[in-house]
């Protein structure tokens, strides 16, 4: 048996290792993005650092590092610099739910745990887009406020339809109630809910309304550069990786270190990716309509099945 001390030493070995590969791919996802989507608009994307391309983010990274410093006039310097760092932390901490074999933080309430984070990804935006003193990023915070309460709503009671399902937070539980039949099957309409939600809490086209180039330059980070915007850059694209993890973990789980659901967590990057070349933004007042109209009547009603199915089974098993 091994003390207390070995198993935290080695859950902070896996946890680096994990955050690690997550950095490498995080880079070369930017890399595939940028490629895909040259290739869609019928042009190479980048081709030149490297074997076809293949050292381009490492350059774009050295490249924004070694971008002047220097201070806005009128700006919360101490709030500007707090607000990316607290992006960057917040989009590696959801990791911890990853339930390794040896994983101490492997905890029951996994799920309650992750909907506490993403309920807090809206403050670093909120505090950015403030700290800048400027009009387009305070309109972006403005926008990614109003538009973190409507789709939150919608995207939690999704997942309170599965939690509810297996009795459970545990992120191994998902797993194990999905070893027979995955929830995809039966969640068909949650599933598709759930990853328009994401696509949205990833501020991803066709819901990229918080950066908006063509309204708002930029959005809350029109007055981050260099090293900030690197920072913000790296948490959007972990984010990324993590949300097509959690999507294939809740609805198409497999074992989790197996090729099969290796290949559905990349299918679901290759989808955030597509639709970012095939689809249009949509305007605001249509995100309102579809979060608040839409989803949030769909997801409670599907709740309210899910519950009623749970007391009808109970009731014939009494």
């Amino acid at each position: 048996m091994y003390s207390m001390g070995v198993y935290f030493f080695l859950n902070l070995f896996y946890m680096i290792v994990l955050l690690l590969l997550m950095m490498i791919g995080m880079a070369f996802l930017t890399l595939f993005e940028r490629k895909f989507l040259g290739y869609i608009q019928d042009r190479k994307g980048p081709s030149k650092v490297g074997f076809i391309g293949l050292l381009q983010p490492f350059s774009d990274v050295i490249k924004l590092l070694n971008k002047e410093v220097f201070f806005i006039d009128k700006v919360n310097l101490y709030l500007y610099y707090f607000s990316v760092v607290l992006i960057l932390v917040l989009s590696m901490s959801v990791w911890l739910i990853y339930p390794f074999m040896c994983n101490i933080y492997s905890m029951k309430v996994g799920m309650l745990y992750l909907l506490s984070v993403l309920s807090m990804g809206v403050y670093p935006i909120m505090i950015g887009g403030w700290a800048s003193n400027s009009n387009y990023s305070m309109l972006g915070a403005i926008r990614s406020i109003s538009q973190s309460v409507s789709y939150e709503v919608s995207l939690f009671l999704t997942m309170f339809s599965v939690i509810l399902l297996i009795e459970s937070y545990s992120v191994v539980d998902l797993y194990k109630f999905q070893y027979y039949i995955k929830f995809v099957v039966i969640f068909i309409p949650i599933y598709m809910m759930f990853l328009i939600s994401l696509l949205i809490e990833l501020n991803r086209t066709p819901f990229d309304l918080v950066e908006g180039e063509s309204e708002l330059v930029s959005g809350f980070n029109t007055e981050y550069f260099g090293g900030g915007f690197a920072l913000i850059f790296m948490a959007e694209y972990l984010s990324i990786i993590f949300m097509s993890f959690l999507v294939s973990l809740m609805f198409v789980n497999f074992y989790l270190f197996s090729i099969k659901f290796l290949i559905v967590w990349l299918y679901h990057i290759f989808f955030i990716v597509w639709i970012r070349g095939v689809m249009p933004r949509i305007r605001y007042d249509e995100l309102m309509y579809m979060c608040w109209k839409k989803f949030l009547s769909y997801s409670l009603i599907y709740l309210i099945f899910v519950f009623s199915l749970k007391l009808f089974f109970q009731f014939m098993m009494s």
